[in-house]
């Protein structure tokens, strides 16, 4: 195995993972709320009352960040090595997973983890367990 040293990035990962976890503990303080993604979504599809400005607000920071980031930074070039198809089997296959494991990747890792939640364990173990061994049957299995 070898590191690209150009696209090692470090400390912007490190910035980036402390804002994310600065952002996940301030949402909860100050709203009472987890930052799980599905369940944000997943909250407007059956929506209480007085629930969906603040879910369509959290969507719509996801959506426009990365934007006004694009607008003010270059950007690498991305390779993407799949097919559509592929990407579409992918997405249902993490919504599914989502749906089993009632939560996400964000909900569990990031918030579930931080708050000591047995269950939240579980599932990052299972999430990461899954992604190592998809990587290894599609790399080195598969070919």
């Amino acid at each position: 195995m070898t590191i690209d040293w150009a696209h090692f990035t470090p400390w912007s990962s490190l910035a980036g993972g402390a804002l994310i976890g600065l952002a996940a503990t301030l949402f909860i303080l100050l709203s009472g709320r987890i930052a799980g993604i599905s369940g944000v979504i997943g909250g407007l599809l059956r929506p209480g009352k007085g629930d969906v400005l603040w879910r369509v607000a959290f969507i719509a920071g996801l959506v426009i960040a990365p934007v006004l980031f694009q607008a003010a930074f270059e950007q690498p070039d991305i390779d993407v090595e799949a097919s559509t198809l592929t990407l579409i089997a992918a997405g249902v296959l993490v919504g599914i997973g989502t749906r089993y494991g009632s939560g996400c990747t964000s909900g569990h890792g990031v918030c579930g983890l931080s708050r000591r939640s047995p269950r939240s364990l579980v599932a990052t173990a299972a999430f990461m367990a899954s992604g190592f061994l998809t990587v290894f049957v599609i790399r080195h299995l598969l070919g």
